[in-house]
Parts: C-alpha cells; structure tokens; sequence
C-alpha cells in the first residue's frame, strides 16, 4: 500500500479527493526544512506546493518514488537528485491560464491608470477640495495603442497575448522557439525591452533565466515602460528594479513573485512606498477556479503514476 504525505496542505484551498486505489495519506499543514525527512519516512509518494525537496532529504528517503508537485515550478526540487534516483516528478500544468492572465491585466491597468494614486487622493479628502468636478493629477494612460511584449510564451504567455489584442494591444514576444503566427511579432529580448510599453515575463527560473532582467535590462526600456511579473520573483534582480522605480527610469512594475517566499525585511521591494509599484503576495494563481483544477489535476497525475501511465512528468 502507498504511503502519500502532502507536505504543505494548507498551501491550497480546495477540496481534495483522495486517489482511486489503496493508500495511506497523511496532511501536514506545512514543513519545516528540518521536517522533511521525518515526515516522509516510509513513503512512496510525497506532494509538496513549495517545501524544498533537496538531494540531501532524497538520499535519506529510500522508499520514495514518485514527487507529485502541487504547482507549475518545480526549482523547489532537486530533478537530478529524482532523475539519478528514478523517482517520478509531476507538476501541474495551464490550471491557472484565466486566474493569472486576470491578475496580469489588473496590474497593467492599475499602473496605466495610476489607480493607486487617486485613490490615496480620495482617501486623503483631496476630492471633496476640488475646484472642478474631478482630479485630474496623475497622467492616465490607455492599454488600447499600445505594445504589449511578452517574454516567454507558453499557455499563459498565449492567454495574455489573446487578452492584449483584445484591448487593442500591439503583441510582441520573445520565445526560444520560432513562433508562426500572424498577429505577433518576434523580437530578441533587447528588442523587445526597448519597444514596448508593457513586457510581461512568463518563464520559469532556472540557471538559464535567473536575473535576466537586471540594471542593463532596465535600462533599454522606455521611461513609461511597465514591468510585470507574476512568474518568478528570480527573474529580476530586485535591487535594481528597487533603483529604477525611485529613480522613475521606467514607468512602473507589478510583481506578484519574489526572490524568497515570504520575503525578509531586507527585501528591497517590501519597503518601496511608491505610487508606480503594486506588490501582491504571490495571489495570481489563487483563484478559487483555479485552486480546485490544480487539486483535481494532483490526484490525477498520482493516479495515472500509480497505474503506470504517468502524466505531466518534468
């Protein structure tokens, strides 16, 4: 009989069914680093949202087969450790394709319309001593018209594209892989940083991506440019983004990802008080639509290892 531990239970809100064939399964609300190897002695398959799964714990837990990832990124667990050990990872893949396209949008259109800063204006009575009608103190921008570069263009980076044209965007990516298709133009990363008026990452973090966005990268974007990230916080050197958005050489940024989870004090982001910087705590993918695909998504990708048929292996 399998032994199933899921790790960090309270990492997602939905209902989730136990698989379809005999097992012994055990929550954890979460796991401490120093947990990981306790709680996982005797099983066969471990589900884990975000509690790191390193070489050091894997080498200890003999019995593991299978690591069924409650998420799309998989940086939280050493593949090679898994590989060399033949255990089966799964993630979960395009459950949240409307949930984080949405909460793209709803950064774009915040900082285009400078939303937090009206609505301090309001809050702070500056409405009601108005000489006229409305305040008309922070320029507002349209989507419409605009250039709209996505980097990174898998099923969400799609889903945005759609959602851009419809507001009217002009849609440019940036992909390893040559993109045919008639309505979007393919741009070097250099390129498209310089041209467009909004970029959005949509790329997981490996040694390949981490800090692709830096000082350099910032730079080459327009000074009204938007950065908008709801990928992974390592895809930008937070420092300099820090530097940029003082210093007002571009625009705006919207993140809902940082380097570490939850974030130190010493974060150079936490801190920033700026109307040009909406900062959400890693939600884009939370809605409760998508919670529940991902839950049934999980059981699935258990199911289809336990009968021999595994899915969605990294």
């Amino acid at each position: 009989m399998h032994k199933i531990v899921f790790l960090d239970r309270d990492s997602l809100i939905a209902q989730v069914r136990r698989p379809a064939f005999p097992h012994d399964w055990q929550d954890h609300p979460a796991t401490a680093p120093d947990q990981v190897v306790d709680r996982l002695q005797g099983a066969s398959i471990a589900i884990t949202n975000k509690v790191p799964l390193r070489a050091e714990a894997i080498a200890r837990l003999p019995d593991l087969k299978m690591v069924a990832v409650a998420a799309t990124g998989t940086d939280n667990v050493d593949l090679a450790a898994c590989r060399e050990r033949g255990i089966v990872v799964a993630n979960i893949r395009d459950y949240s394709v409307v949930s984080v396209p949405e909460h793209c949008f709803t950064l774009m259109l915040a900082l285009r319309r400078n939303l937090r800063a009206y609505v301090a204006d309001v809050e702070a009575g500056r409405w009601e001593h108005s000489s006229r009608f409305c305040l008309l103190d922070h320029p507002i921008g349209d989507l419409s018209g605009s250039r709209l570069g996505i980097v990174g263009y898998g099923a969400l980076g799609r889903r945005v594209a759609q959602i851009g044209r419809a507001f009217g965007m002009e849609v440019c990516i940036t992909s390893r892989s040559p993109v045919e298709e008639p309505d979007v133009t393919q741009l070097p990363l250099d390129e498209l940083l310089a041209s467009c008026d909004v970029v959005s990452l949509h790329l997981p973090l490996n040694d390949q991506t981490r800090h692709m966005i830096g000082a350099r990268e910032l730079g080459l974007m327009k000074p009204t440019g938007l950065l908008i990230n709801t990928a992974r916080g390592g895809l930008v050197d937070e420092a300099a983004l820090a530097e940029a958005l003082m210093r007002r050489t571009i625009g705006g940024a919207g993140f809902d990802v940082l380097s570490k989870e939850p974030p130190g004090q010493d974060n150079p982001l936490l801190g920033l008080r700026l109307p040009n910087f909406i900062l959400t705590p890693h939600v884009a993918w939370a809605s409760g639509g998508a919670m529940q695909t991902l839950a049934d998504m999980l059981v699935g990708n258990i199911e289809a290892w336990e009968s021999g048929r595994p899915t969605n292996v990294v």
